[in-house]
């Protein structure tokens, strides 16, 4: 593998995902809107690129992971965006949550060009990121999943092959629909021990050894009660993921009323200002029902 690496987006799990690929040896190319974010990078022999367009024009494979869609389609589609720059044999793989159809809108337009792309959707939040145990999900051609199968090996634990461009995507509202039941759960139980007294710490150890046991249990119900509400994976962009996944079952003739509650709790608490707090501060809206503060 000796294939230079481009990578766009070093936030909460770009900053992670990208010193893997580093430190497994690869020549990173990298670029991201706050320049202090990749001096890490930089600091250990990364080259810093001014625009996408700049990453793209240097590298073999290259892989992106920012925020919304409207990031996505500019930094592929947009001035100095990596269309600008592409090249013949180019493999692009994006790893945001966004819309299917913009993978596919992407993808379709750098066919012409014999330019590669991927939806690769990832799932495991800040912990994940940083312990190279994500789960990729993947929409690509199957040679496309062949070649980018090795770095996904680099940065994460679980990689599927889910079909062409924009299944990754499906998958992965599948998985947020997943968290967002989930979620709520666990903070009812969270809010419902602490109005009982108990202690909340034996309360979730029991529990999540028997049926109840899950991510969300193991990673963020303990950050709530240790009062830490710092972000692995941000509600707003949860929001934006909820959104989403309710539009594409709106246009497949799905109703989906346990979504659309959470999507609601969560949306409130934007407006409170926790957008850019973790999603495990689901709790504060409970709270917000019930006029007490309980973490």
């Amino acid at each position: 593998m000796e294939k230079k690496i481009g990578f766009i987006g070093l936030g909460v799990m770009g900053a992670s995902m990208s010193a893997h690929l580093q430190k497994s040896g690869l020549q990173l190319f990298v670029y991201n809107r706050t320049k202090s974010k990749a001096d890490a990078l930089i600091n250990n022999g990364a080259i810093w690129c001014d625009s996408p367009k700049e990453v793209a024009k240097n590298v073999d494979i290259l892989f992106s992971i920012v925020g919304f869609p409207n990031d996505v389609e500019e930094v592929y589609l947009g001035k100095n965006g990596v269309i600008e720059a592409l090249h013949d044999g180019l493999i692009c793989c994006d790893m945001t949550t966004t819309k299917p159809s913009l993978m596919v809108k992407i993808a379709n337009a750098f066919k012409p060009y014999n330019v590669s792309f991927a939806d690769a959707p990832v799932s495991g939040g800040d912990v994940g990121a940083r312990n190279a145990t994500l789960s990729f999900m993947v929409g690509a051609e199957d040679d496309t999943y062949e070649a980018l199968y090795p770095y996904f090996s680099i940065m994460g634990k679980t990689i599927n092959h889910n079909g062409v461009v924009g299944a990754g995507q499906h998958t992965k509202m599948c998985n947020q629909i997943t968290i967002a039941g989930t979620m709520i759960g666990v903070s009812e139980a969270l809010v419902y021990a602490a109005k009982a007294h108990l202690d909340l710490d034996t309360m979730l150890n029991t529990i999540s050894k028997g049926a109840a046991g899950c991510w969300t249990l193991d990673n963020l119900a303990p950050r709530v009660v240790k009062g830490n509400f710092d972000p692995g994976f941000m509600i707003e962009h949860f929001v934006k993921d909820m959104k989403i996944a309710l539009e594409e079952a709106e246009n497949m003739g799905l109703a989906l009323p346990g979504l659309s509650l959470v999507k609601q709790l969560y949306t409130a608490l934007i407006s409170q200002g926790y957008g850019r707090n973790g999603t495990q501060a689901l709790v504060k809206a409970l709270e917000s029902l019930i006029g007490e503060k309980l973490f």
